[in-house]
């Protein structure tokens, strides 16, 4: 009786698989058609050329707030079309009260085309011309709480299909926390993270800050993993994530340079119309410049001169350029240990009154890349930094000292001091201009030859890539994370002012 149950079971079994092999055969020419489509992908890929396809680069901020994410994208696509007739810079656009929030002195726009003509504007005094690139604009909104402005709706509607080749994500973490829409890797043949901030040194500054460290670093992972091909850090002060890269693809604007050549001239020029003195040039010590945020560099700075204080040595003077939250705190705790530090209000670095110190210092552990010691030895000064990965990049220029203890700030500013910085050699100018960072991200972006990840890894993308989706459908989820209220989907108003189409419903 057990024979004939199993084979009667048998039967049954092959009596079904008989009724389905209509539907087996066509799954199994589904899964053939998918792995061919994988393999013309991949091939399609490995023919990109970011010098000729098309390069959209999406960030998460643009002037006139004048931060890195806006500063440095701009810059990117600008030096980029020099050699790329097919590049388009997509930034947020926001209300015009939120544009009160993140705007200096009051500055607004009524659309988004006055507020292109400002960043062209900007861009030509920088330059000294205006390079041809397109400019789009997103949904977004400024979330007080987290300090940052975030996309409304699905961002990837922005850009139309027929420029869908090559994504550079400006901060792929921040841009795809709250990601509802369309999956980056499927719309575009190849997506680039750059990774500008360590948002992980930020949160375990917060109360329950161990934890929600925890927490970040599994989400950047996850939707890095999601939405890129590729990653790059600027330096190894970030955490670890998937197909990772660190190289410095950031330059210094060309006025920068300008400053330390005419210095340099002057200085060490025999021929030139007028010489001056190091006396002459520096007439004033070290200073500070940065937004005034305990998390950028000033509780470092104020902890190591109390630290010394305390102990009866004497710490150099220092004056701080920057404006920000915590200014007030700050000012009143260096006044109630009686610090050597003097606090003005935020200037550009190239400003006229800036010029004439000599040592500029940054003892900040949370950056990942700090432009502002980039231009200081741009422009012929001294950089005295702290020891830590996130400034390896700047160990090969002479005129920077790297420092791990108070001590060693103190010894370097008293070389400094006593003598004065070296002319920038040709290569260590080439270095820092924005030419030589385009050649290191052509380099670093470039499609890996085999075309990318395989197709087990390409699989596990998805999943991680639907479940994201899923959670980002929560409103709920999203408003306890910090998204902000209604940002899954754009209102009427929002897509007419940027003029997008949309292909979901609106609210």
């Amino acid at each position: 009786k057990a024979s004939l149950g199993a084979a009667g079971a048998i039967v049954a079994l092959g009596a079904a698989m008989a009724a389905h092999r209509p539907r087996l055969l066509h799954l199994k020419e589904e899964l053939y058609a998918a792995q061919a489509n994988r393999r013309r992908l991949k091939e399609e890929r490995k023919q990109l050329d970011l010098e000729s396809c098309h390069v959209n680069i999406v960030t998460t901020a643009s002037l006139p707030w004048m931060t890195g994410t806006s500063i440095n994208p701009l810059l990117r696509a600008a030096f980029l079309a020099q050699r790329n007739p097919n590049v388009t810079l997509v930034v947020p656009w926001l209300s015009r009260a939120d544009q009160l929030k993140v705007f200096p002195n009051n500055l607004s726009f009524d659309t988004p085309a006055q507020q292109e003509e400002y960043v062209r504007t900007w861009l030509k005094r920088r330059l000294g011309s205006a390079p041809d690139f397109n400019i789009r604009f997103y949904p977004g909104r400024y979330i007080t709480e987290k300090g940052s402005i975030f996309a409304v709706g699905d961002l990837t509607e922005v850009i139309p299909k027929s420029e869908a080749k090559v994504a550079v994500l400006e901060e792929p973490e921040h841009l795809n926390w709250y990601h509802y829409g369309d999956r980056w890797t499927e719309k575009f043949q190849h997506v680039v993270g750059i990774v500008h901030t360590n948002y992980l040194d930020y949160v375990r500054r917060e109360s329950n800050g161990y934890m929600k460290k925890v927490l970040m670093s599994y989400v950047n992972r996850w939707v890095c993993r999601s939405y890129c091909h590729k990653v790059i850090k600027l330096s190894d002060a970030v955490q670890s994530l998937p197909r990772q890269q660190t190289c410095n693809v950031h330059g210094v604007a060309p006025h920068f340079l300008e400053i330390g050549d005419s210095f340099s001239k002057r200085l060490h020029d025999p021929a030139a119309d007028s010489t001056s003195t190091p006396a002459q040039e520096f007439e004033k010590d070290a200073y500070f410049i940065g937004k005034c945020l305990w998390a950028k560099g000033y509780k470092e700075l104020l902890d190591m001169m109390t630290r010394e204080k305390r102990k009866g040595r004497a710490m150099f003077a220092c004056d701080c350029y920057g404006s920000g939250e915590d200014k007030q705190a700050v000012m009143n705790r260096a006044a109630k240990a009686n610090l050597p530090l003097n606090f003005f209000g935020a200037r550009d670095h190239a400003d006229a009154s800036l010029q004439k110190y000599k040592i500029y210092i940054n003892p900040s552990q949370s950056d990942v890349l700090c432009t502002s010691t980039a231009e200081a030895l741009a422009m012929g000064k001294f950089a005295i930094i702290a020891d830590n990965p996130s400034n390896q990049f700047f160990k090969q220029f002479r005129n920077c000292t790297l420092c791990k203890t108070p001590k060693d700030y103190q010894a370097a500013v008293e070389r400094a001091l006593a003598t004065h910085p070296e002319p920038l050699s040709q290569q260590e100018r080439y270095t820092l201009t924005w030419e030589a960072a385009t050649d290191r991200f052509l380099a670093a972006a470039a499609v890996e030859p085999d075309g990318g990840p395989g197709a087990l890894s390409s699989l596990t993308d998805k999943v991680l890539a639907q479940v994201h989706h899923v959670a980002a459908s929560n409103e709920r989820l999203r408003r306890l994370s910090g998204a902000g209220p209604e940002t899954k989907r754009c209102n009427v108003e929002e897509l007419m002012e940027c003029s997008i189409r949309a292909s979901q419903p609106v609210s």
